[in-house]
C-alpha cells in the first residue's frame, strides 16, 4: 500500500481542561470516520500521524492534555512539547488543526463532583479549585494556537456535535477530501442571555433601532420579511453595514492567510430575535458572495420575547383602564356606603323600636307597681278603718258598760237612801 500524501491527512488534536468534555467530543469524530487515539503522548504524536500516512488514513484525532505528561509535577512542560510535536507534523507537510475544549470553574467542579472523577492534578496540589487553576492557567498559550474554541458550559451534546460536524468534517459530497478553505462561522445572540465566550469577533449592534417595541412586528423574528424591511430600511443600519463590509473584507482574507480554520464571529442584540438575526443573514449571504465558506446559527431566535414597552396607544388603555377601575371602586364604595347608611339606619329604628317597648315595658311596668301600690294602701286603709271600727266599737261597748254601772251604782245608792 502506497502512502498517501501528508495533504490528504486531515489530522485533529483535540486538547483543553479536564472534565471540558474532550471524551465526548472525540466519540463524535468516531462517528464521522475519524481514527482516534485518547491521552497520546505528545512525542508519539509524530508516530502516528506515519503511521496514518502508511495505511491509507485520511482522517484522524488525537486526544492530549495534561494526563499525558509522565508524572503530574509535569503539566507545565506539557504545552512544549505539544507544541514540539505540531512542529514536526507541519514540518512533514501535515496542517494539524486544535480543537480546545474548556469550562466554567464552577461547572466543572460540579461535574468532578458529580462523576466522582479524580482531576489530574488533584494528587500534586490537594485541591479541586487550585487543580482547575492551574491547568486553566498551564493551557493558556496552547489556547491561543487553537483553531477551534469552545466553551461547553452551556453547550449540550448535541451542539457540540454540530459544532464539530460545521467545523472539521468535510463536505457531504466529497468525505475523503478536506476543504483548505476557511470556515467563517456566524452566530445571532441575545446580551441578555450572555455572549458567547469562545466567538473570535463580536459585534454589538443594539444601537439599532429595536423591532420588538412595533407592536405590529414584534411577535415576529428576524426571519420574517417585515423586520428584515424595519431594520435594513434605517440609514445607521445601512452604515453600519458599509463599515463591517470593510472591516471584514480586510480582517477575513488575513485570517485565512494565517492559516486559521475556523473564525467565529458574533453579531448580539438584546434578545437575539429580531436585529442579529437580520443582520448575521446578511453578513453570511455577503460573505458567501465574496467567496467564503460560511455556516451560520441563530443561538437565541427561540427564547422567550422581552415585554414589549407601552406605547401611547396601550397608555391610553391604561389610564382607561384605571379609570374604569376607579369608578367600579367609587361605585363599590358607594354601594357598601349605602348599605352601610341603610343597615345603620335600620339598626337605629330596631334599637328605637326596642327602646320603646322598654319604654312601655317600664311604664306597664310602673302602672302595675302604682296600681300594686295603690292596692296595698287601699288594703292597709281598710285595715286602719277595720281597726278604727272595732276600736269604735269597743269604745262603745265600753260606754255601755260604763252605762250600766253607772245605773247600778245609782240603784245601790238608792236602795241604801
Amino acid at each position: 500500500m502506497l502512502p498517501i500524501s501528508p495533504e490528504a491527512l486531515q489530522f485533529i488534536v483535540v486538547t483543553g481542561l479536564s472534565g471540558a468534555g474532550k471524551a465526548l467530543a472525540t466519540g463524535y469524530f468516531e462517528d464521522f470516520g475519524f481514527r482516534c487515539v485518547d491521552n497520546l503522548p505528545p512525542a508519539l504524536i509524530p508516530a502516528f500521524a506515519s503511521w496514518c500516512l502508511s495505511n491509507d488514513v485520511r482522517r484522524a484525532a488525537v486526544v492530549a492534555d495534561v494526563r499525558s505528561a509522565p508524572r503530574a509535577a509535569d503539566h507545565k512542560n506539557f504545552v512544549d512539547e505539544l507544541e514540539s510535536a505540531l512542529q514536526t507534523l507541519r514540518g512533514d507537510g501535515l496542517k494539524p488543526q486544535i480543537l480546545f475544549l474548556e469550562t466554567d470553574d464552577d461547572r466543572l467542579q460540579k461535574r468532578f463532583k458529580e462523576t466522582r472523577r479524580k482531576h489530574p492534578l488533584t494528587d500534586e496540589l490537594g485541591d479541586l479549585t487550585l487543580a482547575i487553576a492551574a491547568e486553566r492557567e498551564a493551557l493558556i498559550h496552547l489556547r491561543e494556537r487553537a483553531d477551534k474554541i469552545v466553551n461547553t458550559s452551556h453547550v449540550t451534546p448535541r451542539e457540540l456535535r454540530q459544532i464539530i460536524e460545521k467545523t472539521f468534517v468535510a463536505d457531504a459530497q466529497n468525505p475523503d477530501a478536506q476543504s483548505a478553505q476557511m470556515l467563517v462561522q456566524i452566530e445571532s445572540f441575545g446580551f441578555k442571555h450572555g455572549a458567547p465566550s469562545d466567538a473570535d469577533l463580536v459585534f454589538d449592534v443594539r444601537f439599532l433601532p429595536n423591532p420588538n417595541y412595533d407592536a405590529q412586528i414584534g411577535h415576529l423574528s428576524g426571519q420574517d420579511q417585515p423586520v428584515i424591511d424595519y431594520v435594513l430600511r434605517e440609514p445607521l443600519t445601512q452604515q453600519f453595514q458599509k463599515h463591517l463590509q470593510d472591516f471584514l473584507g480586510f480582517c477575513v482574507p488575513q485570517f485565512e492567510r494565517e492559516g486559521k480554520a475556523y473564525l467565529s464571529i458574533a453579531i448580539g442584540c438584546t434578545g437575539g430575535r429580531h436585529r442579529s438575526v437580520v443582520l448575521s443573514n446578511w453578513l453570511a449571504a455577503h460573505l458567501k458572495n465574496s467567496g467564503f465558506r460560511v455556516g451560520i446559527s441563530h443561538r437565541d431566535i427561540l427564547k422567550p420575547r422581552a415585554s414589549q414597552a407601552p406605547t401611547n396607544a396601550t397608555i391610553s388603555d391604561i389610564a382607561a383602564a384605571d379609570i374604569a377601575a376607579a369608578d367600579t371602586a367609587i361605585s363599590d364604595a358607594v354601594n357598601v356606603d349605602a348599605a352601610t347608611s341603610n343597615a345603620a339606619t335600620s339598626n337605629a329604628a330596631t334599637a328605637d323600636a326596642t327602646t320603646a317597648d322598654a319604654a312601655i315595658s317600664d311604664v306597664t311596668t310602673s302602672n302595675a307597681a302604682t296600681s300594686n301600690a295603690a292596692n296595698a294602701n287601699a288594703a292597709v286603709s281598710d285595715a286602719r278603718l277595720s281597726d278604727a271600727n272595732v276600736a269604735n266599737a269597743n269604745v262603745a261597748d265600753a260606754n255601755v258598760a260604763d252605762a250600766e254601772i253607772l245605773d247600778a251604782s245609782d240603784g245601790e245608792m238608792a236602795e241604801r237612801g
